[in-house]
């Protein structure tokens, strides 16, 4: 992998800085992107590895452009880009103000839409590369107090597996990665009824997958060309994989795109 180039936002912590080390591991070349340039420096530090430091808020459109860009420029190609920049919720549908809704869904969904868009044209006129989306388990099933962060997941998973299917016949694939509970600061991290950082974790989550683990079976099963990627244990794991799409209904759809379906409906105007 070391001509491979892997562009992850969110990375200063959790998942996005695990994946990010297990990559760097296995050779390739590390773009890091997400706000706390600091942090993304320290990550950095302990990579053993080309590194690229891109710090940008994921909803600054100008700023995005200028990073795909300079990510784009750094060695002429960027091989997988891992759309991992979010933020999770901790309040009942009934108390939450509608700007949490906004700000959950403009951070996790909208702005990661707009990260892939930035960077398709690249992949498609090279005809290869990687998009890998972090959605979640609550991407795939409800759970309580994230409606918020279940709308921005399962919206994530339908813009992947649209793109997906319209990326068939061009050699970009997409994978979608639904992690249930991990070792990270999520909880703490989420947001509140009123927009404020909830400050404090979840036993579930304190005694999750480690980032580490999590890591290695994100990036085998990319490598293995899986599409749709659970990556939970227990009670998660079964929900997930009772609610996972499969890979006979990818198949369908990218038969469609192959026979032709998105020329005949532009061609019918």
């Amino acid at each position: 992998m070391s001509d491979m180039v892997v562009w992850i936002t969110g990375a200063s912590s959790g998942i996005g800085a695990a994946l990010s080390a297990e990559w760097a591991r296995r050779g390739a070349k590390i773009i890091l992107s997400g706000r706390d340039e600091a942090r993304l420096a320290e990550v950095a530090d302990s990579l053993d590895t080309e590194t690229l430091i891109l710090p940008f808020d994921v909803r600054d459109d100008a700023a995005l452009a200028d990073a795909t860009s300079k990510a784009i420029a750094w060695t002429g190609n960027v091989d997988v880009f891992v759309a991992n920049a979010g933020v999770s919720q901790r309040s009942r549908a009934v108390k939450t103000d509608m700007q949490v809704y906004r700000d959950i869904i403009d951070i996790d969904l909208t702005a990661q839409i707009a990260a892939t868009q930035a960077l398709l044209p690249h992949m498609s006129e090279r005809g290869s590369g990687k998009l890998v989306f972090i959605s979640s388990i609550a991407g795939k099933v409800g759970v309580p107090m994230r409606t918020a962060y279940c709308a921005a997941k399962f919206g994530l998973i339908g813009y992947a597996d649209a793109l997906r299917a319209e990326m068939s016949v061009s050699g970009v694939d997409v994978h979608v990665i639904a992690p249930g509970s991990v070792a990270t600061n999520v909880s703490r991290n989420a947001l509140s009824a009123d927009g404020t950082k909830r400050g404090k974790s979840d036993e579930v989550i304190d005694n999750g997958i480690p980032p580490e683990e999590a890591a290695k079976t994100m990036v085998d099963a990319i490598e293995a060309g899986e599409r749709e990627i659970i990556v939970a244990r227990g009670m998660e794991e079964a929900m997930g994989e009772t609610r996972k799409t499969p890979d006979q209904v990818f198949d369908q759809v990218a038969a469609m795109v192959a026979a032709g379906y998105m020329e005949k409906l532009e061609a019918d105007g």
